[in-house]
């Protein structure tokens, strides 16, 4: 089996993608809509939210809603994934803010904004700072591995912070014991489960 047929394209549903994204845009507007209402100098209620700067809202919202659509709709017709999806998501998301300025160079030149950084920034990996991680090596192989390599023995902890805190060594039940006669004259039995 070649690598081609292992990376057969599986269509994704655009309405749920669209419906997700505008769920989570539509959030964020709401949020910053009310950071604009809160931060008004007369004094407006709370519906202001919603009166005076729910525009900011719905065009979070649009805006995520026209991104899934398009990225999710233009990857199902052209079945594949690439930055292409994106950049067209972008620039369909980036042309509603342009139609605020009811403008047909401000609905282009956003839009190819928007889309130019979208694009660029999937083809860039979708990471604004490089995590220098391997991706060949498998992250839980990495992490036994550190593990490992960092470990110590356990009597050296006990020689270090001693015995307690969840931290034993072998033979403490008898020193427990021990000690507790010793110092209070009081023999302690050993538990019910380790009797025979």
């Amino acid at each position: 089996m070649s690598s081609d047929e292992d990376r057969t394209y599986q269509p994704e549903d655009a309405i749920a993608n669209s419906v997700q994204a505008l769920a989570i845009t539509g959030a964020a507007g709401l949020f910053v809509s009310a950071i604009q209402n809160s931060l008004a100098r007369q004094n407006v209620s709370a519906w202001g939210v919603l009166t005076r700067t729910g525009g900011t809202a719905a065009l979070f919202a649009s805006m995520g809603g026209a991104y899934g659509f398009v990225k999710t709709a233009s990857a199902n017709l052209r079945e594949k994934h690439d930055p292409y999806n994106n950049a067209l998501g972008g620039f369909f998301a980036g042309a509603l803010v342009g139609l605020r300025s009811r403008s047909m160079p401000a609905v282009l030149g956003r839009g190819a904004a928007l889309a130019t950084i979208v694009g660029v920034f999937e083809y860039t990996g979708g990471q604004v700072m490089p995590t220098g991680k391997d991706p060949e090596v498998d992250e839980f192989d990495r992490k036994e591995a550190l593990k490992k390599r960092y470990r110590r023995p356990v009597e050296e902890t006990i020689n270090e912070i001693g015995e307690g805190r969840g931290i034993y060594g072998p033979g403490y039940e008898e020193r427990r014991r021990q000690r507790i006669k010793d110092a209070y004259g009081i023999d302690v039995p050993p538990p019910f489960y380790k009797t025979s």
